[in-house]
């Protein structure tokens, strides 16, 4: 079909508007349609109707010449446009019109957000008004209520800004897109756009909790061997995560490794403290985990932030516990869980009295795999940490007798100093005298000096007079 000034009109609206041109096409002939029963209709007269008959439906159809723009009006078949037509039924028609483009508009509106929903778009500050931030989407405006902005974040109009399509509302004037960035879906959006492992399905992101503006945990997992997903994630020197965080106001976040074992889950999600034992009673869903007195209020958290995001994160209800005294000195399986191998397996360790890596280093593996928990896959990851550990001898302390006779030694070269030299440096004269001179050197020095001490204090007492003279 060849482009007339009519079709190139409707090609220009429809891209304007972003519908379809079919759409205002099918508009057009609603409208005239209409146009043509409020002024001619009438006129034709009406069917007398028994009480309880309805009018039958009058069958219009509206061919339209896409070339010229000429519009023919058909009563069953019958052509019943009346002369003048098309200069009445454009001014009749233009409002009619003018709506089902709007409503076009806004369906169209709906439907791409609507698919966009949970996920990232971008666009400016319009507006801030009372607190509600409203951004220029592009067709259309995103709406940010309070409750959806991170605590403390300034917006300026004209500012660019990155939010989650949270949901999608039918307002009084068509759709209202509600925007989110305190939404902990916003945090998985973000790594999927700077981790291109995750958008390729690799690495996935199972749980995340949040705290907006303070903290996040998520929790992360592989589908192939070769790649570490916390390293993904976080990237090289941490460039990944790092410009999550910038992103986000400088909240911390957290990434550990998923498990499908829900003891090791848990020990994890309190990270960075170090787990003893979990404990799990699956009835209630409670996990009772025992840490180090010293690490306890680092499990807990700021006003109890790491262990309730914790919670959050592996669906558990955690209560934290001090080891007490058994792990006073901080020795007896902290060792073991700083290797990296899981808390079931220090436990299991623990319990048979294999407690620090040289006792373990004793031991064969079929040794290992007599002891209760331990399995094949266990023991192998047991020798595979130990592996890479560094046997140094340690140094042998000196026995308390050769210290005391070290100090008694160190006391007598004290005070074995001759007793001229403290009776030379009492007189008037002072005599120049260095810790490192060997001690039989000092005694001839200090009998010279205080033999002229007193001779010199005598020719004093007899020259006075004569000068007072």
């Amino acid at each position: 079909m060849a482009i007339t000034e009519f079709s190139a009109a409707i090609n220009q609206l429809a891209a304007e508007r972003g519908v379809a041109p079919e759409a205002i096409i099918a508009g057009v002939k609603n409208a005239m349609i209409a146009a043509y029963r409020k002024d001619y209709g009438e006129k034709e007269g009406t069917i007398a109707l028994k009480e309880g008959e309805e009018a039958p439906e009058e069958n219009f159809e509206v061919n339209l010449n896409m070339e010229t723009g000429e519009a023919r009006i058909l009563k069953e078949g019958e052509d019943v446009t009346p002369p003048g037509f098309g200069r009445i039924a454009a001014q009749a028609a233009k409002q009619v019109i003018l709506q089902t483009i709007r409503e076009e508009e806004k369906q169209a509106i709906r439907s791409e957000f609507t698919e966009k929903s949970g996920s990232i778009v971008s666009g400016f500050v319009f507006r801030v008004d009372k607190g509600v931030v409203y951004v220029d989407l592009g067709r259309t405006q995103g709406v940010m209520l309070p409750g959806e902005q991170l605590p403390g974040e300034q917006y300026k109009t004209g500012a660019r800004v990155k939010a989650l399509v949270k949901e999608v509302k039918e307002g009084l004037r068509g759709p209202e897109i509600i925007l989110s960035r305190t939404d902990p879906n916003f945090v998985k959006e973000l790594f999927a756009l700077e981790v291109p492992e995750i958008s390729a399905g690799v690495v996935e992101i199972k749980t995340v909790a949040r705290e907006a503006g303070r903290r996040t945990k998520i929790a992360v997992a592989s589908s192939d061997e070769k790649i570490d997903p916390v390293g993904s994630c976080v990237g090289q020197r941490g460039v990944r995560v790092q410009a999550v965080t910038r992103e986000l106001g400088e909240e911390k976040v957290d990434i550990i490794p998923f498990s499908a074992d829900e003891e090791t889950f848990v020990a994890s999600a309190l990270s960075p403290a170090k787990v003893i034992k979990v404990k799990l009673n699956k009835k209630n869903r409670t996990a009772q985990v025992e840490v180090p007195e010293d690490q306890l209020s680092l499990a807990i958290g700021r006003d109890g932030q790491n262990v309730r995001l914790a919670a959050k994160l592996t669906d558990w209800r955690i209560d934290i516990k001090g080891a007490g005294a058994m792990f006073a000195e901080g020795t007896k399986g902290l060792e073991l869980l700083g290797l990296g191998l899981p808390a079931r397996v220090v436990n299991a360790l623990t319990v048979a009295g294999l407690e620090t890596a040289e006792s373990i280093r004793a031991k064969s593996e079929e040794d290992l795999s007599e002891v209760k928990g331990l399995g094949p896959k266990a023991v192998k990851d047991i020798k595979k940490a130990l592996g890479g550990l560094a046997t140094a001898p340690q140094e042998e302390e000196k026995p308390a007798e050769e210290a005391k006779e070290a100090e008694f030694v160190k006391e007598e070269t004290v005070e074995e100093k001759p007793a001229e030299t403290i009776i030379a440096a009492e007189s008037e004269q002072p005599v120049e005298t260095t810790e490192t001179a060997p001690a039989e050197a000092a005694p001839p020095v200090a009998e010279e000096e205080v033999k002229e001490a007193p001779k010199a204090e005598e020719e004093k007492k007899e020259e006075s007079p004569v000068e007072s003279n």
